[in-house]
């Protein structure tokens, strides 16, 4: 067994945004997420086959959904979201400090 500390950052954090595989398995995947101010390019959106959801551990983040509206949901510490599977969304901020540490499981859902 490794113990490790999901707020403990790596010093390559505040270069380029982070993915780290936490668990995972044909059915699902477990992800620690760490910006530090990065978000989707210009034009990008997520439009992912697997459902997510994310709770945002530390720091600030909005996300944008691709809806009429353009609907903007602001997270900070604690918050989380599920995200259907195909669900067009796009990260528009993360805050620098404190660095955003996200917990992001992608699985297969229903809806």
């Amino acid at each position: 067994m490794k113990k490790s500390n999901l707020f403990q950052l790596p010093s390559s954090a505040k270069d380029a945004e982070i993915f780290e595989a936490i668990l995972q398995n044909g059915d699902f995947l477990l992800e620690r997420i760490i910006s530090t101010g990065q978000i989707t390019p210009s034009g990008e959106w997520y439009d992912q086959d697997k459902a997510e959801w994310v709770v945002l551990l530390q720091g600030e983040a909005t996300l944008l959904m691709d809806n009429l509206e353009g609907e903007q949901i602001q997270l900070q510490a604690g918050d989380h979201l599920l995200i259907p599977a195909h669900r067009k969304h796009r990260v528009i901020y993360t805050s620098k400090e404190p660095a955003c540490v996200w917990l992001a499981l992608h699985f297969n859902s229903n809806q």
